[in-house]
């Protein structure tokens, strides 16, 4: 990839890692630099099984998705969707329905560029560049797209740790929630150094040097995101905890990632 630049999109930045490009490597992904794949490499070794983490992180938005599919939800918005890679919200939800309507967001321009190659042909599924801190900009290309009188998904999947204090993620968090129309499911996830806070500071530290800096919070925190949602059974917890499928994972604590699934309810 690195030789053959012709589809690299205007205004990536090939010289600092970027966490979009960073997480699709430790995924396992192809859609990333030279410059990323140090990065991770440095990231598995302040922080070892960052990578086996981000994969957990991956697992619980099928998990979520499924449970929204079951629970009859057919649109989704993903707001920091990242590089695209298998298993995919569309990719989910249209097995299930190919009628259902997917929203991917992310500010990051090698993400969505992928994405739109890969969405060409899907009716029903679409990315729109945005910032997340930009809730009325954002919300209202959504609405171009989904339905807001009707259910939706909102994922928030390793993202609000990439906001700054300064910008008050909790706050912007808020406004999407208000948004979302009764019936609604919002998923999120947040590194939390909890468990790890000596190997948390370090990763924090590296990330501080790419395009992304992350603010790991507590699980208190995390859990307050979801506020005036009533959470869906087993809570916020680390994502493996958050009902698994048959695997069982010693120390789930050690994969970074505290989040959950809440739903709005008629007040």
């Amino acid at each position: 990839m690195d030789r053959d630049t012709n589809w690299i999109p205007d205004g990536a930045d090939l010289d600092t890692p970027s966490a979009a490009r960073v997480y699709d490597c430790l995924l396992g992904g192809a859609h990333n630099f030279a410059v990323d794949r140090q990065f991770a490499a440095k990231a598995k070794q302040v922080f070892p099984g960052v990578d086996v983490a981000c994969r957990a992180n991956r697992s619980f938005l099928r998990r979520a998705v499924m449970f929204g599919l079951d629970a009859g939800v057919r649109q989704f918005l993903d707001i920091g969707s990242g590089i695209p890679t298998v298993g995919n919200v569309h990719e989910i939800a249209q097995e299930v329905d190919p009628a259902a309507r997917v929203v991917y967001v992310d500010n990051e321009a090698v993400a969505v560029e992928h994405s739109k190659l890969i969405l060409q042909d899907n009716e029903h599924a679409s990315i729109i560049r945005a910032d997340m801190c930009q809730p009325d900009d954002l919300l209202a290309h959504a609405r171009d797209s989904l339905d807001f009188s009707e259910p939706i998904m909102l994922l928030m999947l390793a993202l609000v740790h990439f906001i700054p204090d300064s910008a008050g993620p909790a706050e912007l968090v808020a406004r999407y929630r208000q948004a979302l129309p009764t019936g609604s499911y919002l998923a999120i996830t947040h590194a939390t150094g909890d468990a790890r806070p000596a190997d948390m500071s370090k990763l924090e530290a590296l990330y501080a040097t790419s395009s992304n800096p992350a603010v790991a919070r507590s699980r208190a925190w995390i859990t307050g995101l979801f506020d005036g949602f009533e959470l869906v059974d087993p809570g916020a917890v680390f994502v493996p905890q958050w009902r698994p499928d048959n695997e069982t994972l010693d120390n789930p604590e050690n994969y970074i990632f505290f989040g959950g699934l809440g739903s709005k309810r008629a007040s």
